[in-house]
């Protein structure tokens, strides 16, 4: 399966169109969270939150949409690449959760409908 369609949103910076590959690249580790055969969408934006031109002024945001669910992360740092990794760990993050929440429903669901087999017979 491939990722979700990517669009990506600059805010006329130039320095940020260079780094789509990255976001390519950094964002294939996501793909075993996701379903096969869905499709969906990864919103990607980049930013500058203030004027002065050292710390943490750099900014990416995420919106990655699947099956109807909205996953966000935003990270704020030192450079876009930065940013990138510390984002993509956090959509790392809510999505193993969300895989291992369905796991354990799809297994409670499972023990139930045996259950009620058993009490059947």
């Amino acid at each position: 399966m491939t990722f979700p369609t990517i669009n990506y949103k600059f805010n006329d910076l130039d320095e940020a169109q260079a780094l789509t590959d990255l976001i390519e690249q950094k964002f294939t580790s996501l793909e075993k969270y996701l379903h096969r055969g869905n499709s969906g969408t990864c919103d990607v934006e980049f930013s500058k939150v203030s004027p002065q031109l050292s710390g943490k002024v750099h900014q990416v945001g995420v919106n990655l949409l699947v099956e109807g669910t909205l996953y966000r992360a935003e990270a704020t740092e030192e450079s876009f690449e930065k940013a990138i990794d510390e984002v993509r760990d956090e959509l790392d993050k809510e999505l193993r959760r969300a895989k291992d929440k369905q796991v354990t429903m799809d297994k409670q669901s499972g023990r139930e409908a045996k259950e009620m087999m058993l009490n059947d017979m």
